[in-house]
């Protein structure tokens, strides 16, 4: 399970620092990734450990062992037995056989209180909701967290990606069209840390993964006012982007439509889509002034 981006922010950057950098450096684990963080006072370390071991639980691993965390994390054996210890008391994880560990419902406490108390999330369901049913396709708001983009509204009409999108997951920001909005309009200082770190995985034969063409497609998406990515991180999707501003101008969030790459045409999402979804976008801009 993933939690709230207000929860991870800050764990997504040491996280990221954890990845191999762009210029192949060694991979650490995002136990050591918290080094940077030594000697400042009011970091909670132990807090830190917690959130890592909750978020080493995926789709693909719901259950795990100590000594699995363990090696995921990059956490000592008794630093990951007294997280659990602490999470099983409280009621967010536990054993049914004493040995794998798995979370337990009472961790959607976390995301409901992120969605009831987050206006733009709150605000974005039923706008979502409302195009799903005039339109019959996928819709989604997401922001940005670290290297990822993050959902936090969703809706779905059919399962147009193998992997099952939810309001938590995250996905790549460079090979996705609301990661491109969202790294389009970050502060120039921002955008090129970014890209001296991001490591450009190909997630098919489509994907991007040279660090000036991406630059030069940020640009074009800032100029455009939306980004549309063609079969870039799973083959056969297709996705139209566009930003939602903060008064400040920036784009702080990012809504997009996501359909079957043979059943809709790149002509199509332009010239039938663009615009729904612009009102859209703008009409959530509202929410944030």
């Amino acid at each position: 399970m993933s939690l709230p981006p207000a929860f991870t922010t800050d764990l997504a950057q040491a996280s990221a620092a954890a990845r191999p950098s762009a210029q192949g450096s060694a991979k650490i684990s995002p136990a050591a990734a918290l080094d940077v963080y030594t000697g400042d006072p009011n970091f909670m370390t132990s807090l830190a450990r917690g959130l890592m071991v909750i978020q080493a639980f995926t789709q693909q691993n719901p259950q795990m062992t100590i000594s699995q965390l363990s090696v995921r994390t990059g956490l000592s054996r008794a630093a990951v037995r007294r997280c659990l210890y602490t999470l099983t008391k409280l009621g967010f994880a536990g054993t049914d056989d004493g040995s794998r560990y798995m979370l337990r419902p009472r961790m959607l406490s976390l995301s409901h209180t992120f969605t009831t108390s987050n206006t733009l999330a709150s605000a974005a369901q039923p706008v979502l909701e409302r195009m799903s049913a005039t339109f019959r396709e996928s819709f989604s708001v997401a922001t940005l967290d670290g290297e990822d983009i993050v959902y936090i509204a969703r809706t779905s009409v059919s399962r147009v990606m193998s992997v099952d999108l939810h309001i938590g997951s995250r996905l790549p920001a460079y090979c996705t069209s609301m990661g491109r909005v969202l790294l389009a309009w970050l502060p120039t200082d921002q955008l090129e840390h970014y890209l001296a770190h991001v490591v450009l995985t190909p997630h098919t034969t489509r994907t991007v993964t040279s660090v000036e063409k991406l630059r030069g497609l940020l640009r074009s998406t800032r100029r455009n006012g939306f980004a549309l990515c063609d079969q870039e991180y799973e083959v056969g999707l297709r996705s139209l982007a566009v930003p939602v501003y903060a008064p400040s101008g920036r784009a702080v969030a990012t809504l997009n439509l996501s359909g079957n790459a043979p059943r809709l045409s790149v002509l199509e999402m332009q010239t039938r889509f663009l615009p729904p979804l612009r009102v859209a976008a703008n009409e959530l801009s509202v929410f944030l002034r």
